[in-house]
C-alpha cells in the first residue's frame, strides 16, 4: 500500500537496479520477496535465529530479516537467485546437490548464501571450524555433514568467486 509516510528507494540487486515505493520499516527480507519478487530467500523464524533469510551484502552475509532495505541503498544485495548462470548451477550449488547438503530445502538457499559468504570471507580448512562459522543458520533436518563436505569441496577447488559477481 502507498501511502505519504512511503519513501522513494533504490536497491541493486543481482545487478539491477530497483526503484521501490516502501514504508520506511520494511525488512530487506521483504522488501525483496514482495516489493521485486525474488522468493528464493525464505523467510524462516523472522528473528535472525534460523538464517534462512540469508544474503550478501557486498559479498557479506547478513539475515535479511532483521535489517531494513533503506539501509542498503548505496551497496550491491546477492541473492540466491544470482548465483545459478542459466541452467550453470554455482559450484556451490552443485556441491549441495552432490554431497546432499540439504533435505526438506527450505534453509537451503540460506546455508547456500552462508556457505559463498564464508568463503569470501577466507574460509577456514578444518570442519569445527566451519561448522562454527556456519553457526548462524540451522538446518532442522541435520543435513551438517553434507553442508560441510561441499563447502570443503568448494573450498578445495578454489573457483567459488568465478561465479560472483565482483
Amino acid at each position: 500500500m502507498l501511502n505519504s509516510d512511503n519513501l522513494t528507494l533504490l536497491l541493486k540487486v543481482n545487478g539491477t537496479q530497483h526503484t521501490l515505493q516502501i514504508d520506511p520499516r520494511v525488512t530487506l527480507l521483504d522488501a525483496l520477496r514482495e516489493k521485486i519478487g525474488l522468493t528464493g530467500t525464505k523467510k524462516g523464524c523472522d528473528r535472525g535465529q534460523c538464517g534462512a533469510c540469508t544474503v550478501l551484502v557486498d559479498g557479506r552475509r547478513i539475515n535479511s530479516c532483521l535489517t531494513l532495505a533503506v539501509m542498503y541503498q548505496e551497496t550491491e544485495i546477492t541473492t540466491i537467485e544470482e548465483l545459478a548462470k542459466g541452467e550453470e548451477l554455482h559450484p556451490m550449488q552443485a556441491a549441495f546437490i552432490k554431497h546432499d547438503g540439504f533435505q526438506c530445502g527450505y534453509c537451503t538457499p540460506g546455508q547456500i548464501m552462508s556457505a559463498v559468504g564464508l568463503l569470501a570471507e577466507g574460509c577456514p580448512s578444518d570442519d569445527a571450524e566451519i561448522k562454527e562459522c556456519m553457526s548462524g543458520n540451522i538446518c532442522r533436518c541435520s543435513a551438517y555433514p553434507g553442508i560441510v563436505a561441499a563447502i570443503q569441496e568448494v573450498r578445495q577447488m578454489g573457483s567459488f568467486e568465478s561465479n560472483m559477481r565482483s
